[in-house]
């Protein structure tokens, strides 16, 4: 599936709107980005760079914001479909915030969400 950069930045911004208040009212310091592959060249889907709400400590000013980062091209090679494609970025996005919240992978992977 092909896509520009701009659409599929939309695509994202759309479904993140999509997602539930309760879900996104408690991000705090949190900024989402996304980029074409990850530096290192894994095949993600998405990553959370940054400190689970639930090992924050002390957590205030100044610190840079955790970011959850959605790869474009990653997205685009195991998607056929725009609706595979909105599915697959919700699924991202539940996922990544999920460990924002401290949510591990198995727990993720038991309610359906990697």
């Amino acid at each position: 599936m092909e896509m520009s950069a701009d659409d599929f930045e939309q695509l994202v911004t759309d479904e993140l709107d999509l997602l539930p208040d309760e879900m996104v009212d408690g991000l705090d310091n949190v900024v989402f980005v996304v980029e074409d592959e990850p530096e290192n060249g894994e095949e993600l889907f998405g990553v959370y760079d940054g400190i689970a709400a639930t090992e924050r400590g002390q957590y205030g000013f100044g610190e840079l914001p955790d970011r959850i980062v959605v790869f474009r091209k990653q997205h685009l090679a195991e998607c056929d479909t725009l609706e595979d494609l909105k599915d697959e970025v919700h699924t991202t996005l539940v996922h990544e915030i999920g460990h924002f919240y401290g949510i591990d992978d198995e727990r993720l992977h038991e309610l359906g969400w990697a």
